[in-house]
């Protein structure tokens, strides 16, 4: 059967058949599922300009598809690694920006997103994001970069010997820009955390009948809030590929974040400080800020006593519409308002979410303070840059005035993320209560340091260079 990039009902991996069997064939890895791994690599590439760097070009990214694996096939390791513990292999992705395919001699066949064509370097993406001028990024992200690759595995000593053959095919016409190295980190409890502390990856869409599945199992039957989108909204015909009905890849946002760690920790010190939060529950200031526990339990769903939280993403803000419990400003009410934005019916809203992958980099050891050299590599798979990634960023976390609400103050910046001005915002006083305070808002601990954005292409694309 055709690959229905709309459909509404998800697609079942394990039972695909004809066309949708071959698109699982033929897509790259880590777009319809997660599959980075706990150890990871990334190289910023650039090709040499002329017929001779377009060859050499050609040459190490049709090298590069012995290497990679398909989604399918990851599929199949991840299904194996749950029944059996088996091991799968090492994963390595690719991807290329409008420059670069400018280099391989392919401007007939870039991507149309004009949001990708552009790169995240221009002025209107600047103006979007709020990021720093690019004369402020590392240096490696100042330049023109031309493609992308990742290397990642669940260990370090297969991550690096697979990134040892990728290298092995680098020639002297391609330069390495810059390289970075990513490395779960892991609470208490074996979870994957940020370095702020806070478990990472809870609620991200879902394409496929089986990871639906897989949630739904976690639930009591009174489901209110589903995290499925259809395919079309994290993949696009690659154009350049033998066969659109069968060839598919995805839009790549890449951005390094360095975190402040001791300027968020004392933001939640002073937060709490102010609201006047007394022992168990000064705990609560930072999950104000984020919008859920340390973790990951969402702040709508805390017990009063703050104890014994159960970890949920199946929750929406009909019970808290005027933010007594959760703050409009909390980083995830911001960045996934669950149907409450105020500007678009929930099915429009839903629309703008996009697949996150995000590492981080850098090591903290719990009780350090880092202010620099750590903080998350933020990468995510769309369909539509304009709509899904710079949305979220321009008219969310960015946008004082989101979500739309009836009180008298705006919600301010996302209290995590947001860029630009920030001037005090209502915090609620004691949770699911009227009492509400204003306070200054808190720094930004978060810095852009650079980034761009890559078209992730099908297999077959790439065994034909």
């Amino acid at each position: 059967m055709p690959v229905e990039l709309n459909d509404t009902v998800p697609l079942s991996w394990k039972n695909a058949t004809g066309d949708n069997e071959t698109m699982l064939q033929n897509l790259q890895a880590n777009i319809l599922k997660g599959h980075v791994r706990d150890r990871l690599h990334i190289l910023l590439l650039q090709f040499a300009e002329g017929p001779e760097g377009a060859a050499e070009a050609r040459a190490f990214l049709a090298g590069l598809v012995p290497l990679m694996k398909s989604a399918k096939t990851a599929l199949e390791e991840v299904e194996a690694f749950k029944q059996h513990g088996s091991k799968g292999t090492p994963y390595v992705g690719v991807g290329l920006t409008n420059a670069g395919y400018g280099r391989l001699g392919l401007t007939s066949a870039v991507p149309s997103d004009p949001v990708f064509q552009r790169g995240m370097r221009h002025p209107d993406s600047l103006t979007n994001l709020k990021d720093p001028d690019p004369t402020q990024w590392e240096a490696g992200y100042q330049q023109e970069i031309h493609a992308v690759v990742l290397v990642g595995d669940a260990d370090s000593s297969p991550a690096d010997a697979r990134l040892a053959e990728v290298e092995a095919l680098l020639t002297g016409s391609i330069t390495v820009l810059a390289r970075e190295t990513g490395k779960t980190q892991h609470d208490a409890a074996g979870r994957g955390i940020e370095h702020f502390g806070y478990v990472d990856g809870r609620s991200l869409p879902l394409f496929l009948t089986e990871d639906l599945d897989a949630e739904r199992d976690t639930l009591d039957g009174t489901s209110v809030w589903n995290p499925f989108l259809p395919l079309g909204r994290v993949l696009v015909t690659d154009p350049a590929a033998p066969n659109p009905g069968t060839d598919f890849g995805s839009y790549f946002v890449l951005r390094k974040l360095e975190q402040n760690v001791r300027a968020f920790k004392a933001a939640e010190e002073a937060l709490a400080t102010a609201l006047k939060l007394d022992n168990n529950d000064r705990e609560r200031a930072g999950a104000m800020l984020v919008g859920r526990f340390r973790d990951g339990t969402p702040l709508t769903l805390q017990a009063e006593d703050g104890a014994d939280k159960p970890v949920m993403n199946d929750f929406t803000y009909a019970s808290d519409t005027v933010a007594h419990k959760c703050p409009f400003q909390a980083h995830i009410r911001k960045t996934n308002p669950r149907g409450s934005g105020g500007f678009e019916t929930p099915d429009e809203e839903k629309l703008h979410l996009l697949a996150r992958r995000g590492q981080t980099y850098g090591e903290r050891t719990e009780g350090d303070e880092p202010e620099s050299g750590v903080g998350l590599l933020f990468m995510a798979f769309n369909s539509e840059l304009g709509q899904q990634f710079e949305f979220m960023q321009r008219m969310w976390a960015n946008n004082s005035g989101f979500p739309k609400h009836d009180a008298a103050a705006q919600p301010g910046l996302d209290a995590v993320i947001g860029q630009g001005d920030r001037p005090s915002q209502t915090w609620p006083r004691a949770w699911g209560n009227d009492e509400t305070q204003e306070v200054p808002a808190p720094v930004q601990a978060v810095t852009m340091k650079g980034g761009e954005y890559f078209f992730m292409p099908s297999l077959p694309f790439l065994r034909s260079l």
